[in-house]
């Protein structure tokens, strides 16, 4: 399935550079559904993320941090649920807070944290191949016993997948700041996925001749537990790395999903005072303080599986609608200037996958489904109310008027005259 999954998501990243490079606006997903299907669909990709993917994703990130932060204070027993989320509160408290006082510093910081992804990697996998090396090959006997191989279970799995591999999609958000896309954003697709792939299945490889695959599904910190039975007085640094490689992700996920949101308050499909800039630091403080309130609420269901299975059935739907707008474009707008082109095929497949992915969710996990379901119809309304009820009575539009005043006074921020002058970089 790791391997599956990565060549589904590489896929998916090849589809999305057609995209990208036949409509280089900032944005993503939200430009290419709303240009395929209208303002309505639009807006449902950007309540998505809005509601799905950015805040779940990052609120389920910052619980892992802190449980590998606080894995090896009790290593014999149960890690306090208050601590998790106090430290996780912190941590994605710090990263909003670099990335609304300086944006360059979240970019320059993300190349640090990417040397601790990659070491902690490495020693991960040095580790498992001198294991290997030495004839230790005991858990590779009957290491598939027990597998559920059920339609549910797989596409269940998928939803892991997403979220091992996710980020692929998060450079189409800033596709105006990339130099010569239809060059290099196919190329930066490719060449990272297919690296992702080989150190993931080498990872997992690395831990299973070390650890059991009961150990692996009973820990809760998998890396961890594998320093501890290697690694001796050194096993301390694993969980330092590995908080701070999950610390790059949240990074990278508020820097781009900030802009996606800014995007669409610019057009009108989110609240006016996200769409403004601080007047000092040129930063979209709007968009990051409301993407840390709503990661706080999801904090607070501390069931990181459920969060992750929420995120994937948002970004499977997300899909779903992206590549269905994709091959209508194909005959809407036949002309269009396609620098990069991908047989009709594979968007068609991928939708259907991902559409049958989402139908299997509700088979197996209905209560999780439903759930986010009456959320993005909860958008829905919200949309029409908004954005479609265009003469509003004028006591509720003064009382729109009124909380968009009061949060541009309380956050400094102000609309943006000139659209080159944010900091994205």
């Amino acid at each position: 399935m790791w391997v599956v999954c990565g060549l589904y998501n590489t896929l998916c990243a090849v589809c999305y550079a057609e995209l990208g490079s036949s409509m280089p606006q900032s944005g993503g997903e939200y430009v290419y559904v709303k240009r395929a299907f209208g303002d309505l669909f639009g807006f449902i990709i950007l309540w998505i993320n809005f509601c799905l993917i950015c805040p779940v994703g990052i609120a389920a990130l910052s619980l892992i941090c802190s449980l590998y932060i606080l894995q090896p204070i009790f290593p014999n027993c149960e890690i306090p649920e208050m601590a998790t989320k106090l430290i996780a509160t912190c941590i994605v408290s710090f990263l909003i807070f670099i990335n609304s006082r300086n944006v360059k510093w979240a970019t320059r910081m993300q190349v640090v944290i990417t040397t601790a992804k990659l070491v902690a990697l490495a020693i991960v996998i040095v580790i498992g191949i001198i294991y290997i090396a030495t004839g230790d090959r005991e858990n590779f006997t009957n290491s598939f016993e027990g597998t559920d191989f059920s339609a549910g279970a797989i596409a269940l799995s998928f939803y892991s997948g997403f979220w091992a591999y996710s980020g692929w999609s998060y450079l189409n958000f800033l596709t105006e700041e990339l130099v010569n896309p239809n060059k290099n954003l196919p190329r930066a697709i490719l060449i990272s996925m297919c690296l992702v792939i080989c150190v993931y299945l080498v990872a997992n490889i690395a831990y299973l001749a070390v650890l059991t695959p009961t150990q692996m599904l009973q820990s809760t910190a998998v890396a961890v537990t594998f320093a501890s039975q290697t690694m001796g007085v050194m096993e301390w640094l694993m969980p330092i790395l590995i908080a701070v490689s999950v610390c790059g992700t949240m990074n990278g996920t508020a820097l781009s999903m900030s802009r996606l949101f800014f995007i669409g308050a610019q057009n009108n499909h989110m609240p006016q005072f996200m769409s403004m800039i601080q007047y000092k630091f040129l930063t979209p403080v709007s968009s990051l303080l409301v993407i840390l309130f709503l990661t706080i609420c999801f904090q607070n269901s501390n069931d990181i599986w459920f969060l992750i299975e929420m995120e994937g059935f948002g970004f499977a739907t997300v899909l779903t609608l992206v590549f269905a707008g994709q091959v209508y474009l194909r005959f809407s707008e036949p002309d269009m200037k396609r620098p990069i082109k991908v047989y009709i095929a594979l968007p068609a497949v991928l939708c259907l996958i991902s559409f049958a992915i989402v139908c299997l969710t509700f088979y197996k996990k209905p209560t999780e489904s439903f759930l986010a379901l009456c959320i993005v119809a909860g958008g829905v309304v919200l949309y029409c109310v908004g954005n479609r009820w265009q003469r509003k009575p004028k006591a509720i539009q003064s009382k729109i008027n009124f909380v968009n005043t009061f949060f541009q006074k309380l956050l400094l921020v102000v609309p943006q005259d000139n659209p080159d002058e944010i900091e994205w970089e």
